[in-house]
């Protein structure tokens, strides 16, 4: 832990952090990281902000004006927040999509955390190596973008997008065409695809709290004893995560990358190492509730 940062932190008042995004009321975030900044000692407070599309400008606006210290981005706005920010890091604007924000004095910073948070929660519950694999994206939206630019590091055999617009996925897969084997194809593609799969991933809202009982794929497409990774961290299972076990799968929820990718979020802000496992504990006591 950087001991300087923190100390100048608990010594220079409270800071305020938050989250914005449509809906927002389903986030653990607040429960999340209030714990953690109780933990490490600092005053601070971390608040949900429900933002519609059409007021993200002026948000972003108010944050300069108010004074917080950062963001996270989540649905919908992890693309567009982009254009009302000062500078983006190398990854963020690589990967075309924002889900932190860190204000230095009113200059605003986009970076994304969301890949290498996804892909170190991956590897450490479900599949250990990740070099070689066949890998079935679905959703090809802000989410997604970090997921396959971190996968594609990883040296898989091939990468599929699968999107209901097949030109959003076409679009990923050839900006990253030098880093691997990537294609996008359509939804209604899936089934001529996903046999040879080694891991699916499904990085929609589709079966996201409280519309539990939806999926983005038809069971009957799953085949047995792949890996099956989820997002979503609300619920700790989805209906996909439920079906698929089911059938033999190896099951990977969304939680270990919501906590990475958080945990990664507060060290940019603090400059101190983040309580991961302190964020685990609040995060799985609040769903218990």
């Amino acid at each position: 832990m950087n001991e300087s940062n923190l100390e100048m932190l608990k010594n220079t008042g409270a800071i305020l952090l938050g989250v914005i995004g449509d809906p927002i009321i389903h986030s653990k975030s607040p429960v999340m990281h209030q714990a953690a900044l109780q933990h490490m000692g600092i005053q601070g407070s971390y608040v949900p902000l429900h933002v519609i599309p059409q007021a993200l400008g002026d948000t972003i606006q108010a944050i300069r004006t108010l004074g917080f210290r950062g963001l996270n981005v989540t649905l919908p706005h992890k693309v567009e927040v982009m254009k009302y920010l000062d500078h983006l890091d190398e990854t963020a604007s690589r990967i075309g999509a924002v889900n932190t924000i860190v204000n230095d004095d009113g200059v605003l910073t986009g970076y994304n955390t969301d890949g290498i948070g996804y892909v170190r929660s991956l590897k450490d519950e479900a599949v250990a190596d990740l070099k070689g694999k066949t890998i079935l994206v679905i959703g090809a939206g802000g989410a997604s973008r970090g997921i396959v630019y971190a996968l594609a590091k990883e040296k898989p055999e091939r990468i599929y997008i699968a999107n209901r617009t097949v030109a959003k996925a076409a679009q990923i897969a050839e900006e990253w065409q030098d880093l691997a084997d990537i294609q996008g194809i359509g939804m209604e593609d899936i089934n001529d695809y996903i046999q040879g799969v080694d891991v699916l991933i499904n990085t929609t809202s589709i079966g996201m709290h409280p519309r539990i009982d939806e999926m983005s794929i038809e069971t009957a497409c799953i085949p047995a004893g792949i890996v099956v990774s989820d997002l979503i961290y609300n619920p700790l299972k989805t209906r996909l995560l439920l079906e698929s076990e089911l059938k033999g799968c190896t099951i990977h929820g969304g939680l270990g990358m919501f906590i990475n990718q958080g945990a990664i979020a507060l060290e940019y802000w603090t400059g101190a190492q983040a309580p991961v496992d302190v964020m685990r504990r609040a995060v799985l006591k609040s769903m218990a509730l």
